[in-house]
């Protein structure tokens, strides 16, 4: 397995250490400056336009950031670039923008949105990473993902991402195969990332006996102080509460 003590070295900002009452909101460069200036580890996610621009946004649609009712695959950058996020003057930044202020200041946790066109996001994410210097593991909820990281560069750390599924409209078979993560024995992933709502304890400590397991996303001092001993390391928003 590769190494990721990487990332257990101090407590890792989800989406950018993001606090809209400073005017940050999550997944722009100020929040990524923040959690630099704490040195703390950086989670965000990666998605790629339909001009195979990638950008670093969480949703496959801007309704909830920017109040628009459109997915982000139907933007080219051109079109993306100039857009406001949550009533402020931030806007969407690319891979390469975040790449480039983060300058491996700190360690980077990389989650591949797989609603469009996998291979082109994951192909033109590594010729971007090639020349990246810093330290870096890659995750996805999706096991087809991890597996094409698998095969396709296996010395990059990658990760499993799961919870619970319940809201996920899919068979009850489909549910506890992603929820148990029983791709494991194919994907291999060097770690687990798994929801700190709604994980079964016996299963954590089985899980952590054959490799790293994150917690995400913790977001208050209860959670903070229920799962700091469970999990290697966790994802958290709102660290000033409780760090």
């Amino acid at each position: 397995m590769n190494n990721i003590d990487f990332l257990k070295t101090n407590l890792i900002a989800h989406r950018g250490y993001f606090d809209l009452s400073y005017g940050i909101p999550e997944n722009t460069l100020p929040a990524f400056q923040r959690a630099i200036d704490f040195k703390y580890g950086i989670e965000f996610d990666i998605h790629i336009l339909k001009d195979d621009t990638i950008v670093v946004f969480h949703d496959d649609d801007l309704k909830r950031m920017a109040g628009i009712d459109k997915k982000l695959k139907e933007y080219t950058y051109d079109e993306l670039k100039d857009i406001k996020l949550q009533g402020t003057n931030k806007k969407i930044p690319t891979f390469e923008e975040v790449l480039n202020l983060v300058n491996g200041q700190v360690p980077l946790l990389i989650e591949f949105k797989t609603d469009y066109n996998l291979k082109m996001l994951a192909k033109k994410a590594m010729k971007i990473l090639e020349s990246y210097n810093g330290k870096y593991a890659v995750q996805s909820f999706h096991p087809s993902c991890v597996n094409f990281f698998k095969k396709k560069y296996p010395h990059i750390p990658r990760g499993q991402l799961s919870y619970d599924y319940k809201k996920n409209k899919i068979t009850f078979i489909g549910r506890y195969i992603l929820r148990n993560m029983l791709f494991n024995f194919i994907t291999k992933p060097d770690f687990i990332s798994y929801d700190v709502r709604n994980y079964n304890i016996k299963k954590m400590f089985k899980w952590k006996n054959k490799r790293t397991v994150f917690g995400w996303t913790v977001k208050t001092k209860d959670q903070f102080e229920k799962n700091k001993s469970v999990f290697d390391n966790l994802i958290c928003e709102n660290i000033q509460n409780y760090s």
